[in-house]
């Protein structure tokens, strides 16, 4: 049996791999190889694989870890949604580079790995409770417009218009074309408190 000292341990040292591996992600803009991380940890290679089978485990952790950040958001701000859907498009169109790079990891996985099922149940399930915690106040919120739009439809609404929005604030080419990043955050922020007016 393991003591909780050595639980502790463990678990810190687990967190630090992390912690590095999404560093590394960043700044690579691309695909690490565990022997990279290993070296960069000053640890064995084998001593990942002690906390993870693979590097496909390794990448869909940083998105379950990504996922509970977010779902702290929900958590914090879910009486307001305007607080929370300007704070939620903030956390991600800051840092524009790993919400595109997780984004484009979790697609792959999606589509690719088939071992990993209780991880990607677990990812489901954190996302789920993410939009059960604000499910009320958005209801209220649409209500409010007297909009018919359903709740997962707005919510994906917002996600497309962030998802967008880090893209352009992530892109060379328009670097130099945008301006004031902030007025520009603002400007997506603005847009998906909008509600889309209904079709006839």
């Amino acid at each position: 049996m393991i003591s909780p000292e050595r639980q502790k341990n463990l678990l810190l040292r687990k967190e630090k791999i992390l912690n590095m591996a999404e560093n590394l992600l960043l700044e690579n803009n691309q695909d690490i190889t565990l022997g990279e991380l290993a070296t960069e940890l000053d640890i064995a290679k084998g001593t990942i694989y002690k906390h993870f089978k693979s590097k496909n485990q390794l990448y869909l952790e940083l998105i379950i870890a990504n996922e509970k950040r977010l779902l702290d958001i929900s958590k914090q701000y879910k009486n307001n949604i305007k607080t929370y859907v300007s704070q939620y498009m903030l956390y991600n169109m800051l840092n524009s580079n790993r919400t595109i790079l997780l984004h484009v990891i979790e697609e792959r996985l999606t589509n690719n790995e088939k071992k990993l099922n209780d991880l990607f149940e677990e990812l489901y399930k954190i996302r789920e409770e993410r939009i059960i915690e604000i499910k009320d106040a958005t209801d209220e919120y649409l209500k409010s417009f007297k909009s018919e739009m359903s709740i997962r439809d707005y919510l994906s609404y917002v996600w497309t218009v962030t998802y967008g929005a880090s893209l352009l604030l992530n892109s060379t080419h328009y670097q130099k074309a945008i301006g004031s990043r902030e007025r520009l955050m603002k400007l997506y922020i603005n847009q998906s408190l909008m509600i889309p007016n209904n079709t006839p």
